[in-house]
């Protein structure tokens, strides 16, 4: 992929008359989101967008189309070329919707002046069907996270159901999971050569239906494994549990491995990912010719929130080896860390400095766990022998490289550039992999991380999320001990002593998780009232497509043992956890600021 000059930065168009403006006959790809369209790279339709122009292609985009009308919004861009995309945007649409108690959300982030009711339930599901009930010989590609968490059979928190995979509920031709630049870049190459894109089989992280009397050809290299169908997960969950452990270990796996899934007389076929991006590749996509703002179409519109969080803030990688069962980021990121380079980090901070607007102050300087920029596994024939979900839980597998000394010095050259103030860490840190009694790898390098965080990148308040206080809870989240964090504590307040700081240590909580009872959210609750913490948040668990949590809260027990785990379903149960928490608060001195 190739960037363009900053001269030749221009607009993708969003109506039939800046199409015309263009001189375009017709866009070679239509994308649909349900986001409004912000042309940054933390912005999945944008990604896709500036992959397809650089891949040779026009593209048009229609973010947050009506649904509840004629269609016109639908159709107004005539028909693409190639094929139409469709995104939920950078959300699962339910998710963006409701809150843990099923309560319709007030606001939407992603659209301007934080209005709701600009997109569907089920976006992916409904913008599809529109477009194929218009355009039914036109292929439709879908993906953006809700696609790709619901790309398998999956249990459903909003309908209280299993469902099939999205591509039998909606009816798109292709679907493109996880981060998806390779995939549609390979796409794009091979449609403008001649292949349509729904026939093409081979394509690495996609997934498609076979219909019957339809062969699956072989493909070099790769191992296929069958899940149980969709008639038997449904009537048996230990079929179920079987299904997500294999969906799990294999998408977690650097062996390749296509999953099939069969629905009736049809056939669920989901090819093996591309391998995590390269840093070359990382780098690639940030030197894509983005404008760094919201579309110009929203100028009297009111601000974007979720742009306004991010605007002056930096990805510097992504993917996350972590685990945790209630995180989808391994799931539709991966868990092995692609990270960008030193230059190309810089290069977008120098963007960003002089964009308007700009204080100095960089938000965050993160990525999906603050602290895992540049770690990978030391022999990486041992990764491609590995399964593990979590390359450190239970414990750090003693193969990953954990050392923090690149990112405290990348830390301290954004802050010694002139144009900067001071570059803030807001992204959450995994601080156990700080700590020598829980990563045997940890030493000066790690102690010189958390000085450097803590002294310089802290806004006067160092968010961390310990989860829970119970052990056996926290077993079940997939994350360390609790201990871990009293030790945090310690050497936090040492820190900020000898820097004669008054910085506060923030923890974050989950009520409800599979396995949490009213009796453990007492017991978390007299625990930090004991030590005198404050807690922010304590945020309701709510069960999302594809995650060993949701897995269990279904299940009722865990899929990988196979032991009971207790469930709080009951609306009313997930409440009294969440309020008995903040109750307990008061009488033990924690304090309300939720």
């Amino acid at each position: 992929m190739k960037s363009r000059e900053k001269s030749e930065l221009s607009w993708p168009p969003s109506s039939k008359k800046e199409m015309e403006a263009l001189g375009w006959e017709r866009p070679d790809v239509i994308l649909f989101s349900g986001d409004a369209y912000i042309d940054h790279p933390s912005f999945g339709a944008a990604v896709i967008v500036r992959v397809l122009e650089a891949a040779g292609m026009k593209v048009a985009v229609v973010p947050q189309p009506n649904w509840q009308d004629d269609l016109r919004d639908f159709s107004k861009m005539g028909t693409p070329r190639y094929f139409f995309a469709v995104t939920a945007g950078n959300m699962d649409s339910m998710v963006n919707h409701y809150t843990a108690a099923r309560r319709l959300r007030s606001d939407d982030a992603y659209t301007p002046g934080g209005v709701s009711g600009f997109r569907p339930d089920y976006a992916t599901v409904v913008y599809t069907q529109a477009l194929k009930k218009l355009f039914p010989s036109t292929p439709v590609v879908t993906g953006g996270i809700e696609a790709s968490m619901r790309r398998l059979m999956h249990y459903d928190y909003w309908k209280n159901a299993l469902e099939p995979s999205i591509l039998v509920s909606g009816s798109a031709d292709l679907l493109i999971y996880g981060m998806a630049e390779k995939a549609v870049a390979e796409l794009a190459r091979r449609v403008i050569g001649g292949e349509r894109a729904d026939r093409i089989y081979d394509l690495p992280q996609s997934a498609f239906l076979l219909n019957a009397g339809e062969s699956l050809q072989p493909l070099p290299g790769v191992k296929d494994m069958k899940m149980h169908p969709w008639h038997e997960a449904l009537a048996s969950r230990k079929a179920y549990a079987e299904n997500f452990i294999l969906f799990e270990k294999t998408s977690n796996s650097m062996r390749p491995v296509r999953l099939t899934e069969q629905y009736a007389d049809r056939v669920l076929v989901v090819n093996p990912p591309y391998p995590a991006a390269t840093g070359a590749e990382a780098d690639a996509v940030y030197d894509l010719p983005f404008n760094y703002a919201p579309h110009p179409r929203y100028a009297k519109k009111g601000p974007i929130p979720a742009w306004e969080m991010i605007r002056f803030s930096v990805n510097i990688h992504r993917g996350c080896f972590g685990g945790c069962s209630f995180c989808a980021i391994a799931a539709h990121q991966g868990k092995f860390v692609s990270s960008r380079s030193e230059a190309s980090i810089m290069r977008e901070v120098e963007r960003i400095s002089k964009m308007d607007g700009f204080k100095g102050y960089l938000s965050d300087l993160g990525g999906p766990s603050a602290n895992m920029y540049r770690m990978a596994g030391k022999d990486k024939e041992r990764c491609m022998k590995c399964g593990r979900p979590s390359c450190i839980w239970p414990s750090v597998c003693d193969n990953l490289n954990t050392s923090h000394h690149e990112l405290t010095a990348l830390y301290r050259k954004v802050n010694a550039l002139p144009y900067i103030k001071k570059a803030f860490v807001g992204s959450g840190v995994r601080y156990d992999l700080l700590m020598r009694d829980y990563n045997k790898s940890a030493g000066a390098a790690e102690e010189q991380y958390l000085k450097e965080l803590i002294v310089n990148h802290t806004s006067g308040r160092l968010k961390v999320a310990p989860e829970h206080t119970d052990d056996d809870v926290l077993y079940l989240m997939r994350k360390s001990s609790f201990r871990h964090f009293k030790k945090l504590r310690e050497r936090f307040a040492d820190i900020i002593r000898s820097n004669g700081l008054k910085y506060e240590l923030i923890p974050y909580f989950i009520s409800a998780h599979p396995g949490t009872t009213e009796e453990k959210m007492s017991g978390l609750a007299r625990e930090l009232g004991e030590m005198g913490m404050h807690p922010e948040q304590v945020q309701d668990f709510t069960p999302t497509p594809m995650t060993l949590a949701t897995a269990m809260y279904y299940l009722g027990f865990d899929p990988y043992t196979g032991k009971k785990v207790y469930v709080a379903r009951d609306i009313g149960e997930k409440r009294r956890q969440k309020a008995y928490f903040f109750k307990g608060s008061r009488q033990w001195g924690v304090g309300n600021r939720q």
